[in-house]
């Protein structure tokens, strides 16, 4: 690939400009420094500017200012679309930014942008505290919270931006500002689930709660011709079940997990489960009936380590695999709702695909829908359809049965998508994903970034 003289003069001017480490295509490490966590994602900046300091980000924004490349910013790199990373210009990379500092006695917690929720809850667990993250460890927090950050705990905490207290950006002009509720208020409320774009997230403050170390969990599957019928019994069950769970219903197949019977693995099943978010002892109890939804081939339910359980289901999306989610919301599942969902989970191409029904409401419904940017919030229920699968050849028909699974929901859907879980840059429609909010987040880039420096490439989301 030709390295033209603009390239060179925006790596000459990182480097001069930069205490960390300045990428480009002639270094040895590039070709592992543009990889992310979704290997579908192919793309070749010109720099990847690995900041490790505030001071850093704004040194590279300054140059960025300058030279007008296409900017995109990595913090844990895990994001589906593949947003860490542009082509043809520069990556504004936080990932060795990743410190986390708790303050038990406040209950918070100060994180950098380059932390995974792994990083979080090793720091927090020590002290039986929770912010409230996903449900993949290695998931960066700063991309996951800028979208709004949908987890087990949502329903009784909230999402992980309703947590939030206050965030350090770099805008683009270059200055660093506190943000909060009485400082700059209007980035504070764009960062609580309108996405990237607005600026650089350099650190954020989190409310913590108390929960943990152990937590009750609940893991059910049931044969995959009862799918139907469990999830009837489930969305009965869903509205009994206190704020504390956060219920869900997925369609898989059984993964390779050494603690299930080798010959489940790769069956067929239906997924019932959930998160207790209080003492695990009375937890067991209250999860009971996600176990009497219909005959189980397995209850896995039990006491287990939170941070452990948080990180369980790393090691079946692992980084390098090829990735692509859809979402829908959904304020009811009705019998045709259903029968859709349920024929998506049976035209799955590969046994790495899955479709995912979460639970929305509680702490999630109470945050008023104009006290932050996520427009989601009178939503009973999120339906992820989520494609994985190794082969390139597969491509094709992995990314096609999600975008059909999304369409045949859509009829049933109230028209908003996930940001964290939208497609590709082509899938992503602005209106669908930010709704009413998308004028005001709008008005409040033009205020902070005029000139498009770090919104430019992000127009569409």
């Amino acid at each position: 690939m030709t390295v033209t003289v603009h390239d060179q003069s925006l790596v000459a001017d990182l480097r001069a400009a930069l205490a960390g480490d300045v990428i480009d295509r002639a270094d040895h490490r590039y070709e592992q420094a543009r990889r992310v966590w979704n290997g579908l994602i192919d793309r070749r900046p010109a720099v990847i500017a690995r900041c490790t300091t505030t001071a850093d980000v704004v040194a590279a924004v300054v140059v960025a200012r300058t030279h007008r490349p296409p900017v995109s910013i990595r913090g844990g790199g895990h994001q589906v679309a593949g947003s860490a990373v542009c082509e043809d210009g520069l990556v504004i990379d936080l990932s060795a930014m990743t410190s986390v500092t708790v303050d038990p006695a406040a209950r918070t917690a100060r994180v950098g942008p380059g932390a995974r929720w792994a990083d979080v809850n090793a720091a927090t667990q020590r002290h039986g505290l929770v912010v409230p993250g996903g449900e993949v460890s290695e998931t960066g927090v700063a991309g996951l919270t800028l979208g709004g950050g949908m987890g087990a705990l949502q329903r009784a905490y909230g999402l992980s931006c309703d947590s939030l207290r206050s965030v350090e950006i770099v805008t683009a002009d270059g200055v660093v500002r506190d943000v909060s509720a009485t400082e700059h208020p209007d980035l504070f409320w764009a960062v609580r689930g309108g996405g990237r774009g607005i600026g650089v997230v350099t650190a954020m403050e989190f409310d913590l709660r108390p929960l943990g170390p152990q937590v009750a969990n609940a893991l059910v599957l049931y044969p995959y011709e009862q799918a139907a019928a469990v999830l009837d019994a489930w969305c009965d069950l869903v509205p009994r079940l206190p704020d504390t769970v956060s219920p869900e219903y997925a369609l898989w197949s059984v993964p390779p997990d050494p603690a299930i019977p080798a010959e489940m693995h790769g069956m067929p099943v239906v997924v019932a489960g959930g998160l207790y978010a209080g003492p695990a002892e009375e937890g067991l109890e209250v999860l009971a009936p996600l176990a009497r939804l219909g005959t189980p081939l397995m209850d896995a339910t039990a006491v287990t380590d939170y941070a452990a359980s948080q990180a369980s289901l790393d090691p079946l999306f692992p980084s390098g695999n090829r990735y692509f989610f859809k979402s829908q919301f959904l304020d009811d599942i009705d019998d045709d709702a259903a029968s859709a969902l349920i024929a998506c989970g049976e035209d799955r191409p590969t046994p790495s695909c899955i479709v995912v029904v979460r639970t929305l409401g509680g702490a999630v419904a109470r945050v008023g829908d104009e006290e932050t940017a996520f427009a989601h919030r009178g939503a009973r229920f999120n339906v992820s359809i989520d494609a994985g699968w190794t082969d390139p050849a597969t491509d094709a028909a992995a990314i096609g049965w999600a975008r059909r699974g999304w369409d045949s929901l859509s009829p049933f859907a109230t028209g908003g998508v996930y940001v964290n879980f939208a497609g590709l840059d082509e899938d992503a429609d602005r209106d669908a994903v930010f709704g009413t909010h998308a004028g005001r987040l709008d008005a409040i880039a033009r205020t902070y970034d005029p000139d498009g420096i770090l919104t430019a490439a992000t127009a569409r989301h």
